[in-house]
């Protein structure tokens, strides 16, 4: 009788045993599965699918403060696209210089306003030239806030008998704002001026 309880007892220490290291292996096979789960959300969170040309594309996201030189670069050279490259047509005119002044202050608007009043956009339509620009450096100062740059690009404006190629250097500064539909890249130029606009050749037209 004693010798049946005793093994009893010692079955029962196994059995709650047994039960202890099933419990324990569960709790760290559940430990590790949510550990895994966390890091497979972390990964899916940072990848984004871009659609182009009818494809999704994986990119993978990163912080702001890393992308900083390369959104204000583009920023600064797409605001000078849209504000220089112009057609002799009011419709593409207004629609470039719409999407110029989405990405500057009223230092943009203020220079805008000046070329309209002296009958700039009106001779552009009446004269039917065309001009574009071409970026040659953009150096943009990210030490210090709000952000300093400078712009230096190369101005063709094309007449029906001649071709003038123009020197442009302008600078202003950045600021943070809000992205929007007309702002992807959330950044604002302020205090926008020229610093030279001189004529380098013109050649005439064949």
């Amino acid at each position: 009788m004693f010798r049946k309880m005793k093994n009893i007892d010692t079955a029962f220490k196994q059995v709650r045993l047994f039960s202890l290291a099933v419990i324990g292996l569960c709790l760290i096979l559940t430990l590790f599965m949510a550990h895994k789960s966390y890091q497979l959300a972390t990964q899916s969170q940072q990848r984004i699918f871009i659609l182009a040309n009818g494809k999704a594309l994986e990119a993978y996201a990163a912080d702001r403060k890393d992308n900083v030189p390369v959104e204000a670069r583009d920023h600064v050279k797409m605001f000078h696209h849209y504000f220089f490259t112009l057609d002799p047509d009011d419709k593409v005119i207004n629609s470039n210089l719409t999407k110029a002044l989405y990405l500057a202050d009223g230092s943009a608007k203020q220079q805008y306003d000046n070329l309209k009043e002296n009958g700039y956009y009106t001779n552009l339509i009446s004269g039917n030239i065309s001009q574009e620009i071409q970026a040659d450096s953009i150096i943009i100062n990210t030490s210090d806030y709000p952000f300093h740059f400078r712009y230096k690009g190369v101005q063709k404006i094309i007449r029906p008998s001649t071709i003038v190629t123009r020197s442009l250097v302008t600078e202003g500064y950045l600021r943070n704002v809000s992205r929007s539909d007309n702002n992807s890249h959330g950044f604002l130029i302020e205090r926008w001026k020229t610093l030279e606009n001189a004529d380098i050749k013109i050649e005439n037209r064949q």
